[in-house]
């Protein structure tokens, strides 16, 4: 019986490569974190293929840059207290193009802590994202929502096992980058490929050449797969190959990764946005680092980041960090604050037009 706990040494060294170190598109992605990690090959597949069945390892996949697939946003939802959970099962079990769904709460009363429903959402192109959130919010009876889309990423992974003994204050050199949102065009044979490489594998799929099933699949030949793939990441369509932890839930041993989950929010002043972002990403706490506009109902906000940990003081702390940061750095704050997240379900968001379309088409005849 192989051990499938992430904190095992083994699984822990395949982990810290595995969980987001291997960018873009590889042929041979599970050679590839063998050899980042020191660990064989054959044991990187069977201790992946055992975590992965027992649940450790909630999924593994190709990740995709969505944001330049499809419309997106972080969206806000105030619901009745009464409603909030029918409404998180309904977006988690009914809507496919929903991604995060999590309950978030404040320590203290404060702007936007009525908002307690937080949910990813993307739409394929040609589709209104207004328009989707409109027909969530009248199916789950949400008051008012407010849309958050992404003007520009600074960070973007996950590492939780690499994270957990990171320092507060523990930064990059040099500030982070700013990703441009820019939505792209995709021809038919390019949206066949990227179908067949986004799905989540199956434990039996964990083996060499990964992707000459996928290729098959798609009716190509594993050459052209492979072409078409590596045009899509020269294109920054392609995301990381990663395997994603069950960071929410404890493990069938009982083991967590993480505990609390932050997302924090700066509110800075037009036009310093992008270099305050560049300063807040680049602190190795973060997994994810975007600017977003939130709105007079959050004090406008515009810079938010998310941290995880099993410690909910050295989270703080690691915010602090951040703040003393920005402070010596000369970026003036006028608001910050920090939503915990609570109940959460995560799953990939369908980007594809035509699920979009027989989506719709389930949902007016639900009407009927």
């Amino acid at each position: 019986m192989l051990p499938v706990e992430h904190d095992d040494p083994i699984n822990a060294k395949i982990l810290a490569i595995s969980e987001d170190k291997i960018e873009g598109f590889v042929r041979e992605p599970f050679e590839e974190i063998a050899i980042r990690s020191g660990v064989d090959v054959d044991v990187v597949i069977a201790r992946i293929a055992a975590m992965l069945r027992a649940g450790t390892i909630r999924r593994v996949r190709q990740t995709l840059l969505a944001t330049n697939l499809a419309d997106g946003a972080l969206v806000a939802w105030k619901v009745p207290v009464d409603k909030t959970d029918n409404a998180f099962e309904w977006m988690f079990q009914h809507d496919p193009f929903s991604g995060h769904v999590v309950l978030r709460s404040t320590d203290t009363v404060s702007a936007g802590s009525d908002y307690k429903l937080w949910t990813t959402v993307k739409v394929p192109r040609g589709f209104s994202l207004a328009g989707h959130c409109e027909l969530l919010a009248q199916k789950v009876g949400a008051e008012r929502f407010r849309l958050m889309p992404a003007k520009g990423i600074f960070t973007l992974g996950v590492g939780h096992v690499r994270r957990r003994t990171i320092e507060p204050g523990s930064k990059a050199d040099a500030p982070a980058k700013m990703i441009p949102v820019q939505v792209v065009d995709l021809s038919e044979l390019e949206w066949k490929v990227l179908l067949a490489l986004k799905r989540e594998f199956a434990p039996e799929e964990i083996r060499p050449t990964p992707w000459a099933a996928r290729a098959k699949e798609a009716g190509l030949s594993l050459d052209e797969f492979y072409r078409v793939a590596e045009q899509l990441n020269a294109r920054k369509i392609i995301g990381r190959f990663s395997t994603f932890l069950e960071h929410v839930k404890p493990s069938a041993g009982g083991v967590r990764v993480t505990r609390f989950n932050a997302l924090f929010h700066w509110a800075v002043p037009l036009g310093r946005e992008i270099e305050t972002g560049g300063e807040v990403g680049r602190h190795h706490i973060l997994t994810h680092c975007y600017w977003r506009e939130a709105g007079p109902e959050f004090k406008n906000v515009n810079i938010m980041a998310v941290a995880h940990g099993t410690d909910k003081r050295l989270l703080l702390d690691h915010k602090a960090a951040i703040d003393r940061h920005l402070s010596s750095s000369g970026l003036p704050v006028s608001y910050t604050n920090v939503f915990w997240g609570g109940r959460s379900e995560i799953k990939p968001s369908e980007i594809s037009p035509q699920v979009y379309r027989d989506w719709l088409r389930e949902m007016e005849s639900l009407k009927r």
